[in-house]
């Protein structure tokens, strides 16, 4: 006896779709499961047992071969345990499955046969829906994340013994008990599996926007003074520019950055879908609300965090936080605080977008487009060049050039702003403090020009231009293209760093509603290289 069904798992952040083949023969009744299975998979012959003995079915006392294919990628978690059971009481005649659906099966069951919801369900059903599956039959916890998508009939299940059709009685459809009377062992003909019978959700139109009613965002009306602060993480928001601040302690670095949420643009629709993949892949959907993520992430890990945990890892590598922070911001407080191996890790997806972890059998990739934002002290002490009332540095030379080693060259030069914030020298309320309505107006207007500049390419915003595309649509005037020259030449700029000036340049030649980049633009944003002044200056 044979039974096949469909069940799904995750390669990345991208579902892939598992035939589930079970195979009845004569022998000593033993269960193997076979298709590089992991220590969940095996043990979900256990969970299966128990939960079919516990809802009144039969555990066929046969040989049981249960294949999962294709056979050479590895299989993780538990989302295969009631694939495996319904296909054993298939193969076994106990249930009929209704052969008009092209059905996918995911959940984890319990000893008692309760269903248990699993992660990344929207990335599984999303493949699904595209290889032409017309239902799914999953726990009711993933229900509501899987009506996100839309096209596809949704099956949500409780307990696997809501699958026992109603009993009738005199014509009147009678619900049966907890422990039916007739169990499906002792009935005549095998009892059909009715899909109707189940819960059939229907999808909630106000499911999709109900991170409207989410709290909202910090404020920069809360911020006195550093108006020019505001501007570069304006011109950082418009441009999704790298950005990172350097002063004193208390001077409101990390007060800024925090904000910097408040002034991005809205998630469009298909940026949405992916951020919310991936954090339903990472098993964190149930953090961000019901419905798809409408907010753009803000990530703020701690200075211990490993190199694993910042770009993802594991035997089978799960996101990590430089994807969980994709299309949105990785925030590092105390960049010198974080490990240098750490911090390396970030250059590649600064460089690509993209982060690859390579394993024996197989590649993934996650998407990792995101802006860095970042804040340091000067020194260890933080008061290196302050003058009275602040306290003097105590800092020897060898351990503040120990401290600033923490941040290469390379992974600096990846960096378009590193900006310098100064002590208020006075207290005193702003007459109109700029808030983040007035930023974000200023924010939004350059990501509309953006958007009809890059129209038709893979291109969306000034930050992505590279090589003969960043000359075609950032040209210098004349004025500007000297000033450029003479300031790599002094400030011994890479060419790397010659390319982010220029991309930066059009960022806040797009806030002033410019369509050239003039010297003006270029001197603005050659002042937000500080570090490399800094650097010049020393040497």
């Amino acid at each position: 006896m044979y039974g096949k069904l469909y069940s799904a798992c995750l390669y990345g952040i991208d579902g892939v779709m598992i035939e589930v083949e079970v195979d009845l023969s004569s022998g000593i009744p033993q269960t193997s499961i076979v298709g590089l299975p992991d220590s969940a998979v095996r043990e979900a012959v256990d969970r299966v047992r128990a939960a079919i003995k516990n809802c009144g079915y039969r555990f066929p006392l046969q040989r049981v071969t249960i294949n999962l294919a294709p056979a050479d990628l590895r299989k993780e978690g538990s989302a295969f345990d009631l694939a495996i059971a319904l296909a054993l009481l298939a193969a076994s005649d106990q249930v009929r499955l209704p052969p008009e659906e092209r059905l996918l099966i995911i959940g984890e069951l319990s000893l008692d046969g309760t269903l248990r919801p699993v992660p990344g369900v929207l990335s599984m059903v999303d493949r699904a829906r595209r290889d032409g599956f017309t239902a799914v039959l999953l726990p009711q916890g993933n229900a509501e994340e899987a009506l996100l998508l839309g096209g596809i009939r949704v099956y949500g299940l409780s307990h696997l013994r809501e699958l026992t059709p109603p009993s009738h009685e005199n014509g009147h459809q009678v619900e049966h008990a907890l422990f039916p009377k007739q169990s499906p062992r002792d009935q005549a003909e095998p009892a059909p599996l009715v899909l109707e019978t189940l819960h059939h959700l229907e999808q909630k139109p106000e499911a999709v926007a109900a991170n409207a009613e989410l709290p909202p965002l910090l404020d920069y009306s809360d911020v006195l003074g550093q108006r020019q602060i505001k501007r570069a993480l304006t011109i950082a928001a418009a441009g999704f520019h790298n950005i990172v601040l350097i002063g004193p302690p208390g001077t409101g670095k990390t007060m800024l950055v925090q904000r910097l949420p408040s002034i991005l643009p809205p998630l469009t629709p298909e940026e949405s879908l992916e951020v919310t993949k991936i954090y339903s892949s990472a098993g964190k959907f149930s953090d961000s609300g019901q419905g798809l993520i409408q907010r753009r992430p803000f990530r703020s890990p701690h200075h211990t965090i490993s190199a694993g945990g910042l770009i993802g890892g594991g035997g089978i590598p799960k996101p990590g936080e430089v994807s969980l922070a994709h299309h949105g911001v990785l925030f590092l407080d105390e960049l010198p605080e974080f490990s240098r191996g750490v911090l390396e890790v970030l250059r590649q997806p600064l460089e690509d977008r993209v982060v690859t972890i390579s394993r024996s059998r197989a590649s993934f990739t996650f998407p990792a487009h995101f802006l860095l934002a970042g804040s340091l002290n000067p020194c260890p002490c933080g008061y290196l060049g302050a003058e009275p009332p602040l306290p003097q540095c105590t800092c020897t030379p060898w351990r503040i050039a120990q401290y600033r080693e923490k941040i290469s060259g390379p992974l600096l030069d990846r960096i378009d702003m590193q900006v310098e914030v100064p002590r208020p020298q006075r207290w005193q309320e702003d007459a109109q403090p700029l808030d983040s309505a007035t930023m974000r107006t200023q924010v939004m207007a350059a990501e509309r020009i953006q958007q009809e500049r890059y129209r038709g390419s893979r291109i969306t915003r000034n930050s992505e231009l590279y090589g003969s595309i960043l000359r075609r649509f950032a040209p210098l005037e004349p004025d500007a293209a000297k000033l450029l020259q003479a300031s790599f030449t002094t400030l011994g700029l890479s060419m790397r760093a010659y390319d982010r000036i220029i991309k930066l340049s059009r960022t806040i030649a797009d806030l002033d509603g410019e369509p050239h980049i003039r010297a003006e633009h270029v001197a603005e944003a050659i002042q937000y290289r500080q570090l490399d002044r800094r650097q010049e200056a020393t040497g």
